[in-house]
C-alpha cells in the first residue's frame, strides 16, 4: 500500500474515533435527560462505527511496518 493510502486510512481511523466518541458522548447524555429513544440510536451508529474502525484498524495493521 502507498504511503499516501497509508496515511489517508489513518486520518480516516481518527475521524471515526472522534465521531463515536461524540456519539456515545451524546448518548450517555441523551440517559441522562431520560431520551432512550434517542440515546438508542445514538449508540446504535456509535457501535457502528466502532465496527467499522476494528475493521479498518486490521487493515492498517495489516500493511504497515
Amino acid at each position: 500500500m502507498k504511503p499516501k493510502t497509508l496515511n489517508a486510512l489513518l486520518r480516516v481511523y481518527d475521524r471515526l474515533d472522534e465521531i463515536t466518541r461524540e456519539l456515545n458522548n451524546l448518548a450517555d447524555e441523551a440517559v441522562l435527560a431520560g431520551d432512550y429513544e434517542d440515546a438508542s440510536l445514538l449508540q446504535a451508529r456509535a457501535d457502528i462505527l466502532y465496527e467499522q474502525m476494528e475493521n479498518l484498524d486490521i487493515v492498517i495493521s495489516e500493511h504497515e511496518g
